[in-house]
């Protein structure tokens, strides 16, 4: 098994309420149920109000490099990052486990 992490910085000035975030928010928490190649799928507002936090998180899992490869291309996948791309950045972790 493979976790995919992915750690989300919300750009300067961008808020939690900002409907881009709200459009990016919804369409990463459906994307477990759309992506068949997910084994284990959640996302969440990190609770820390320490500085050095991220903002936003991912924590998944898939079967193997194959599998991380198609969840990774899926339209749905690549439609949130589009989304994403717009007020966040983001850093990524994929290791075995």
């Amino acid at each position: 098994m493979i976790r995919h992490l992915v750690l989300f910085k919300l750009n300067d000035g961008v808020e939690r309420d900002d409907p881009r975030v709200t459009a990016g928010v919804k369409a990463f928490e459906e994307l477990g149920g759309l992506v068949p190649e997910l084994r284990f799928w959640e996302c969440a507002w990190n609770i820390s109000e320490r500085p050095i936090a991220y903002d936003y998180a991912i924590n998944s899992a898939v079967e193997d490099a194959d599998a991380l490869t198609r969840y990774l291309e899926h339209p749905a996948h690549q439609a949130g990052v589009a989304l994403w791309r717009e007020f966040a950045t983001w850093v990524i972790a994929d290791y075995e486990f």
